[in-house]
């Protein structure tokens, strides 16, 4: 098969299940009814000091009253805490709850499962290459979105 047509049908099969896969590997008892969306919010969050809304609006792509719909559905499921700022009370701070730890934690070691099977058996020069097409292929999307 041509190079073009095999990576056209990986490309569409790994696009079409991706978040599918993501979201089985997220769901266990703890985290049931947590969605890959919610994972992503909190995945941005973070771990330390707490981040006003904009910032994680922001690193997201998402508008603010978007993110305020998110965050609304995690403090009520306890993943995640909301205070206003002592400098600013207009300026609302979010921060990762015990329990939004613990997600962060189980979703980072699933990224690390994944990319450890994809690079796992690589050479460094085959690692070099994966980087460059996957720049290029963020790059494409990233054209595609402006």
């Amino acid at each position: 098969m041509e190079i073009r047509q095999t990576l056209n049908e990986i490309l569409v099969k790994l696009f079409r299940n991706i978040n599918d896969i993501e979201e089985r590997a997220i769901q266990t008892e703890e985290y049931k009814g947590v969605t890959t969306n919610d994972m992503h919010v909190v995945e941005a969050i973070g771990l330390g000091s707490p981040k006003n809304m904009t910032a994680v609006a922001k690193s997201l792509g998402v508008t603010t009253g978007t993110l305020t719909i998110a965050v609304n559905s995690l403090v009520k499921k306890g993943f995640v805490d909301r205070v206003r700022s002592e400098e600013d009370r207009r300026v609302v701070l979010v921060s990762l709850s015990a329990k939004g730890i613990r997600a962060y934690e189980h979703h980072q070691r699933f990224h690390e499962e994944m990319i450890e099977a994809v690079v796992g058996q690589l050479t460094e020069e085959e690692k070099v290459v994966l980087e460059k097409a996957l720049r290029n292929l963020n790059n494409f999307f990233m054209d595609k979105n402006k």
